[in-house]
């Protein structure tokens, strides 16, 4: 277990430790407030706490502005995001039908003082809520959830891509949804065959969809690969293509991040147990010049396992810096920045995509005494500061690249 940073071309400015909470969770968002202050939030990976604020105006000492609580110990509020002063956060139960489960939205034009605008409900009898969502245009965000009326015939895919327009934040509506055919009861389709190595589900895990394509969805759908989706009309949302290569590689498809000037994608999955048993988890470069023919042209290069596979913690690919839109966040179509868990924030130069580049790491000493460290997601602002957490201890790391 590393009891020293390890680091290439990243150093660390501060670090947070979130009111010695942490779990930290797969949501990062910043926000500019209109007094000119820069507030970091993050959401937690498992109950007691909801989300924290931090300021982060001086990056060398940032502070708590506040730190709120869930209701009951078995929901999560494992992801978040923002536009202007509206903060949105999913909520998702342990077990179907528990309830809150869905969508809460925030004005939090005050940050230190959070108010709850109204909630979007999903729960039901074999839903578990929002696991994921995004949102960056003001007006839809994209869930990865369960509903109501939805029923799978597995309880592994019980969650789908639903769209909801958030442009009216006190009356949120669903504008669309779309799932992989055949995981519904009810579907005219046969269900999808289950992974024959390790069984995750096909429900989708990241939908993302940015202003220059409104009319395209990126999805990481899990065991079901990754997807495109045309969702020019969102009440007749349509697949273009699905790239599944699992099996033979183990499943859980995580993000799809578009590179659209280079028509390129890359595809990361998710490690999801610490015992190898899932390995390899890679991230994938993906050639989507042919939308409806996506193929793999190359792999990011993987720490050594003999290294860090028998490290505590998870080994493999997570979550993207997502090039999210806006003026507070940084964008790079040929430098990939992904959070690998107890490798710790990996870079990848992709100018040539058939030949990925490793050129910055950073992995902070263990957070925690038995399960050392997971650094779960990671955001670049436009001063290409890094911000990544910590699903165990260590809470927010805030670091700069020198690259």
């Amino acid at each position: 277990m590393a009891q020293q940073a390890e680091a290439k071309n990243i150093r660390l400015i501060a670090q947070h430790k979130l009111d010695g909470f942490g779990n930290g969770g797969e949501g990062i968002a910043l926000q500019k407030t209109s007094d000119g202050r820069r507030i970091i939030y993050v959401a937690h990976e498992c109950a007691p706490k909801d989300f924290t604020a931090v300021d982060v105006t001086d990056p060398k000492n940032p502070t708590t502005v506040v730190q709120t609580d869930l209701p009951h110990s078995n929901v999560r509020s494992n992801s978040l995001d923002l536009v202007g002063d509206i903060l949105l956060v999913a909520y998702q139960t342990a077990t179907p039908g528990l309830k809150p489960a869905g969508m809460g939205i925030y004005d939090v034009s005050d940050p230190a003082n959070p108010k709850q605008i109204s909630f979007f409900d999903t729960s039901g009898p074999f839903s578990r809520g929002v696991h994921c969502l995004w949102y960056v245009d003001g007006r839809y965000a994209h869930l990865s959830t369960g509903a109501a009326d939805f029923e799978p015939h597995n309880q592994k895919d019980d969650q789908f891509h639903m769209i909801v327009d958030v442009s009216d934040p006190a009356n949120p509506r669903e504008a669309g949804r779309w799932w992989l055919p055949g995981t519904r009861k009810g579907d005219a389709e046969p269900p999808p065959t289950r992974h024959t190595l390790k069984d995750v589900g096909f429900r989708v895990h990241n939908a993302n969809v940015y202003p220059e394509r409104p009319d395209r969805a990126y999805l990481g759908y899990i065991d079901g690969g990754a997807i495109i989706l045309d969702t020019s009309d969102l009440s007749n949302i349509k697949m273009i293509s699905r790239l599944d290569y699992h099996p033979p590689m183990p499943g859980f498809s995580h993000t799809m991040l578009p590179l659209f000037n280079r028509g390129l994608a890359i595809v990361s999955d998710e490690a999801v147990t610490e015992d190898l048993s899932d390995h390899p988890k890679l991230t994938w470069v993906v050639d989507i010049r042919e939308e409806t023919n996506p193929i793999i042209i190359s792999t990011f290069p993987m720490p050594p396992v003999e290294d860090f596979g028998h490290r505590p913690g998870r080994f493999g690919a997570h979550n993207l810096h997502e090039n999210r839109p806006g003026d507070n966040s940084w964008f790079s179509d040929t430098i990939i920045v992904g959070a690998y868990f107890n490798a710790g924030i990996r870079v990848h130069d992709i100018t040539d995509p058939f030949r990925p580049e490793e050129v910055a790491y950073y992995v902070p000493p263990a957070s925690h005494p038995e399960k050392g460290i997971n650094i779960n997601d990671v955001f670049i602002d436009e001063n290409r500061l890094l911000y990544a957490i910590d699903r165990f201890k260590g809470g927010l790391y805030i670091l700069e690249m020198d690259i």
